[in-house]
């Protein structure tokens, strides 16, 4: 079994997380119930076909948890696709690999409780969105601090009530659905010959696929993990094949009850309460209520819970690697967390979730800058596993090593390629940026070093 003394760093986070731990870790991460946030948008995208849009994520994910894998057993590090693209191609990729994802790992806290304050403010209007948003921001920022074995018990419980809620709404669909409430055919969710192009089904993926972001999280835990590196890729496959499951099931469900379908196409949901007003129309009143609260305590505190362990895990990885400023890489003695980088993800979470919070469509224009991020970052994903084991280790292994990468790059191209047209503006601004700071970092002689592996 490989460990991290072997490429030149310490071993100062605590090996304390199981298989279990970190399958239930990445469920929690991408949400069981995450379409209940998003759904309007991933509806208006997708002319009604809700669920396609969630098959296609899935197949662009699915090979992406391939290659974080492989990845993973050869480099069980902290650091994610930072460290699979340093260590696989060399270390300026892994530095803009980082770069890309940060976009990802900085901006998804900020969604998921601006996502829980609209939910929680659509209920209780009377407290804004906001002040939801701070109470969120400072409960989860505790319980990071307190260290990963709290934030992994605490996990567990939130998954089983996050199931409980998905269950009765599926029940109660199901005998809406029994009783003719249906707006629309059976397999309408998964294809409209109306609305059906490969551009709309691709652009609608592009939003999709935020649901599915956080099985990658998992990687990030690689130093927390006890067991061998191999169960951390299968607790990613698992976690993505359960989640995918429950995302399809979901929204077929949703869509077929989904009220004033051509309304929703036609103009989005910019206040993020469609799914509701379906629940409502399913079951009354009360369903609303509940999936609303649910989505809020999911999104504002499991989700961000788990969100913000990740992105300081990744603070501190390049912090480590002198990539970032050498102040997020401190290590709380007692608790054995990045305390400086939990803290300075909890800011920023604040500042940004609150600023967004004041615009028309802040959930929809923060998702697809999430979604961009992360999408640049697999994609250097899959040129690392090429490079790593096929051109520098002669693996011929090439399925694994060669096959499934490139299916999975040329699926991500052309999910970028229909992105939001502002979150690639914005995206690529990032990335400029990023080019800019890696330049300035060879121009003051600080070019990115990883430390030596130890033969």
């Amino acid at each position: 079994m490989s460990t991290i003394e072997q490429f030149g760093y310490r071993q100062e986070l605590q090996r304390s997380l199981g298989f279990a731990d970190l399958m239930i870790y990445g469920l929690i991460f991408m949400v069981p119930i995450a379409p209940f946030g998003i759904f309007g948008n991933v509806f208006s995208v997708s002319h009604g076909m809700v669920a396609l849009a969630y098959v296609v994520g899935l197949v662009a994910m699915a090979f992406t948890a391939l290659s974080y894998a492989q990845m993973a057993r050869a480099f069980p590090m902290a650091g994610s696709v930072y460290t699979y693209a340093g260590r696989g191609i060399g270390a300026p990729v892994g530095f803009m690999a980082g770069w890309s994802i940060l976009l990802d790992y900085i901006l998804v806290p900020s969604l998921l409780y601006l996502v829980a304050g609209v939910a929680m403010n659509s209920f209780v209007p009377a407290i804004p969105v906001w002040a939801w948003l701070i109470a969120f921001v400072a409960l989860n920022t505790v319980v990071n601090y307190l260290g990963i074995q709290m934030t992994a018990r605490i996990t567990r419980i939130m998954l089983v009530a996050e199931l409980a809620v998905l269950a009765v709404f599926l029940v109660v669909g199901a005998v809406a659905l029994a009783q003719g409430k249906a707006q629309t055919g059976a397999l309408t969710p998964i294809f409209d010959s109306s609305g059906f192009t490969w551009s709309v089904v691709f652009a609608a993926a592009s939003v999709a696929v935020l649901s599915f972001l956080g099985f990658d999280g998992i990687s990030t835990l690689a130093e927390e993990n006890r067991e061998d590196a191999r169960r951390l890729g299968r607790s990613m496959l698992a976690a993505l094949g359960l989640a995918a499951v429950l995302f399809v099931v979901q929204t077929w469900v949703a869509a077929l009850l989904t009220p004033n379908r051509d309304d929703l196409i036609a103009g989005g949901d910019p206040s993020g309460n469609a799914f509701y007003a379906t629940a409502e129309f399913a079951g009354g009143h009360w369903l609303p209520v509940l999936t609303a609260v649910a989505t809020a305590v999911a999104w504002g505190f499991a989700n961000s819970l788990v969100a913000q362990a990740a992105t300081s895990r990744l603070l501190f990885a390049m912090a480590r690697d002198r990539q970032l400023p050498s102040f997020l890489a401190k290590v709380d003695p007692r608790h054995k967390v990045p305390v400086n980088a939990t803290l300075v993800v909890a800011a920023v979470s604040l500042i940004l979730g609150v600023f967004m919070s004041g615009r028309e469509n802040g959930v929809g224009e923060l998702a697809s800058l999430v979604n961009f991020g992360a999408m640049t970052a697999f994609l250097l994903l899959h040129v690392a596993v090429v490079v790593h084991y096929v051109i520098r280790r002669r693996s011929t292994n090439w399925w694994a090593h060669l096959v499934a990468p490139v299916i999975g790059f040329a699926v991500l191209v052309a999910v970028v390629v229909n992105q939001n047209v502002a979150a690639q503006w914005v995206g690529g601004l990032w990335l400029l940026v990023g080019l800019l700071l890696l330049g300035g970092s060879y121009l003051f002689g600080r070019k990115p070093v990883l430390p030596t592996e130890v033969k």
